[in-house]
C-alpha cells in the first residue's frame, strides 16, 4: 500500500491539488441513552421540547424511546462538527430535567428487555414503519443489543477532488462510476486496517452485568455488577453488540458497487425461514416489516457504510444504484466515556487522515481469504487488543501487533505531512504521532485508560459513567449560546409541526403503504 500512496500524493502535489485533502466534508452522528439518577434507563417519552424525532434534522432517537441520537449537519472542519455537536448537547440537557445523557458505549442499568421501550414516531405511515421495523429487531436479535450507542462518522471529500483525481488516473468513463469505485476503494482498504482504529479508540472493554442478564458469556468479574475482559478494546463491536452472529453467513461483498448493491438487494428481498416463524402481521400486530433476511438495509451491521442522501421515500440501495456513492460512513467509533463529546477534534483529524490514506491506497480487491483474515483480526483486536504478543494476519503471514500498527501509521503519517503542508501547521502530523504512542504502550489507549480509572474508583461500570456524564453534563451545558438555543427552539416546534401535518395528511392503509414500500 506504501509505494501505492506515495505514488498518489506525489501526483496530487505535483499537480497542485494537495489542498483538496484538507477540505473534506465530515458530520458526526452520536447516541447517548436518557439515564435516571440511579443509572436506570429511562421509561419516559422523548421530551417535547427535543421536538418530533421523526422529522427533527438534528435530534432524533434510534432503537429505544431512550436512545438520543445527535446528527450535525455536513460541515468543513472537524472543530465545526464538534462546535456544533456541544451545541447539541448544551441545548438537550436544558430538556432532560433530573435525567442523565449517558457518556458510554455500553448501556446503563437494564433490569430486563422489558424495561427497553421501543422509539415511537407518531401514527402517520412513515412514522410507524419506523416503529415496526424495530419491533422486527427485537424478535430477530433481542432488544438489549440495540441499547448499546456509538458514534458514526461520516467523510467525504470534497466534489472538486473527483474530477481532478480522475484526469491523473487517465479514466475517461463517467464521473459517477469514477467517484463511486473510489469510495469503494477506501472502503476495501478500511475493512483491510481498521482494526487499528479499534485499538487506538476503543473504549469499551467492561460493562454492566445488567447487560448479559442471565445469557452464558466469557467475561471476567471486575467487581459485583462489572464484567469485562483484560485486554479488549471494543466490546461494543464484538459478539455481544453489532458485530451479530445472526448475521454471518450474509455475505456481502463491498468490493464493488454493483456487487455490494446486488448483494445487499438480494438480502432485502429474500425471506428466512426463521424469521417466516415470527410471523408479520399477528393477531393485528406487525412484528417485523417482512420475513426477508434483512427487513431493510440499515438492519446489516457493517463498521463501515457506502452513503447517498437519499429523497423521501427512497431506499438507501437504490439511491446508491441510481446516483452513485456521496460519502462513507464509518461505523466502528465507541463513545470514550473520559472525553466530553466522546470523540476530540485530534481524533476526528486523525480519521480524516486515514481515510484519505484508504482512499489512495492499494486498489486490489478482497478475495475470501482475505476477508476471512480480516474477521480474524477483528476478532482478536476486540477482545483482546491490548494482549501482549498479540499477533495479527497480513498477506506476510502473521505478525506482531506493533509491526502491523507501525506500518499502517507511517503510510497516514506521509498523507498527514502533505495535508500539514497545504493547510499550514502540524495538527494532523501531531494527530498520528499521539497515536503511536499508543502503539509503544499500551496503556495510553482508552480501553487501558478505562480500566484503570474504573478499578481505582471502587465503583461499579454504571456508578463510574453515571459519575462521568454528571461531570461532563457540568461542562458541557453551560457553553450553549443564545443563538444555539433559539435555533433549537425553533427547530423542534417546526419539527412538531411537520409531524402533525404528516398525520393529518391523507395516507393510504398501513397495510397497503407497506406491500408497496417492501415490494418497491
Amino acid at each position: 500500500m506504501l509505494a501505492t500512496l506515495e505514488h498518489q500524493l506525489d501526483r496530487l502535489a505535483r499537480a497542485g491539488h494537495a489542498d483538496l485533502l484538507t477540505q473534506t466534508r465530515q458530520g458526526i452522528e452520536k447516541e447517548g441513552l436518557r439515564v435516571t439518577a440511579d443509572a436506570v434507563i429511562a421509561q419516559t417519552p422523548h421530551p417535547r421540547g427535543l421536538g418530533s424525532t421523526l422529522t427533527h434534522d438534528f435530534i432524533t432517537t434510534d432503537y429505544s424511546e431512550a436512545l438520543l441520537e445527535f446528527i450535525t449537519p455536513v460541515q468543513k472542519t472537524p472543530a465545526e462538527a464538534l462546535a456544533f455537536l456541544t451545541q447539541l448537547h448544551a441545548f438537550s440537557f436544558e430538556q432532560l430535567g433530573d435525567e442523565e445523557l449517558w457518556c458510554a458505549s455500553m448501556p446503563c442499568e437494564i433490569p430486563s428487555e422489558d424495561a427497553i421501550p421501543i422509539a415511537e414516531y407518531g401514527s402517520s405511515n412513515v412514522g410507524r414503519l419506523k416503529h415496526v421495523y424495530r419491533q422486527g429487531l427485537k424478535y430477530r436479535y433481542g432488544k438489549m443489543m440495540q441499547t448499546i450507542a456509538g458514534i458514526h462518522y461520516n467523510f467525504s471529500l470534497p466534489d472538486a477532488f473527483w474530477p481532478a483525481w480522475q484526469t491523473l488516473e487517465g479514466d475517461r468513463g463517467s464521473l459517477q462510476a469514477f467517484q463511486s469505485a473510489g469510495y469503494f476503494r477506501l472502503i476495501r482498504n478500511f475493512r483491510r486496517y481498521g482494526w487499528l482504529l479499534l485499538y487506538l479508540f476503543g473504549a469499551s472493554p467492561a460493562l454492566s452485568t445488567s447487560f448479559m442478564g442471565g445469557r452464558s458469556h466469557s467475561l471476567e468479574q471486575l467487581n459485583s455488577d462489572t464484567l469485562y475482559l483484560p485486554y479488549a478494546t471494543s466490546l461494543r463491536m464484538s459478539d455481544l453488540g453489532y458485530s451479530n452472529k445472526a448475521q454471518a453467513d450474509l455475505q456481502i461483498c463491498f468490493n464493488h458497487l454493483d456487487t455490494y448493491a446486488d448483494s445487499l438487494h438480494r438480502a432485502i428481498h429474500t425471506s428466512h425461514p426463521a424469521y417466516e416463524t415470527i410471523g408479520v402481521n399477528v393477531d393485528g400486530h406487525y412484528r417485523q416489516l417482512n420475513t426477508n433476511v434483512l427487513q431493510i438495509e440499515n438492519e446489516y451491521y457493517s463498521d463501515v457504510r457506502p452513503k447517498r442522501v437519499t429523497a423521501s421515500g427512497e431506499k438507501p440501495v437504490h439511491a446508491l444504484m441510481n446516483r452513485g456513492v456521496e460519502y462513507v460512513e464509518v461505523r466502528n467509533t465507541d463513545i470514550n466515556p473520559l472525553l466530553p463529546l466522546g470523540i476530540d477534534e485530534e481524533q476526528s483529524r486523525f480519521i480524516n487522515a486515514f481515510l484519505i490514506s484508504c482512499q489512495l491506497g492499494r486498489a486490489d480487491d478482497l478475495d475470501d481469504n482475505e476477508c476471512q483474515r480480516v474477521g480474524e483480526n477483528h476478532a482478536r483486536i476486540v477482545n483482546r487488543g491490548r494482549e501482549p504478543g498479540l499477533k495479527l494476519h497480513s498477506c506476510e503471514g502473521e505478525q506482531s501487533r506493533e509491526t502491523l500498527a507501525h506500518r499502517i501509521l507511517d503510510q497516514v503519517a506521509r498523507t498527514a505531512e502533505l495535508m500539514d503542508e497545504a493547510e499550514g501547521g502540524n495538527a494532523f502530523k501531531r494527530a498520528v504521532e499521539i497515536q503511536r504512542e499508543k502503539v509503544e504502550a499500551v496503556e495510553l489507549t482508552p480501553s487501558a485508560q478505562v480500566l484503570t480509572q474504573l478499578r481505582d474508583s471502587g465503583l461499579s461500570h454504571s456508578e463510574w459513567v453515571l459519575a462521568l456524564s454528571r461531570e461532563h453534563r457540568r461542562t458541557l451545558q453551560p457553553q450553549l449560546t443564545a443563538q444555539a438555543r433559539d435555533t433549537f427552539t425553533r427547530a423542534a416546534a417546526d419539527s412538531l409541526k411537520a409531524q402533525l401535518e404528516l398525520e393529518q395528511a391523507e395516507q393510504p392503509a398501513f397495510e397497503k403503504f407497506l406491500a408497496d414500500y417492501v415490494a418497491s
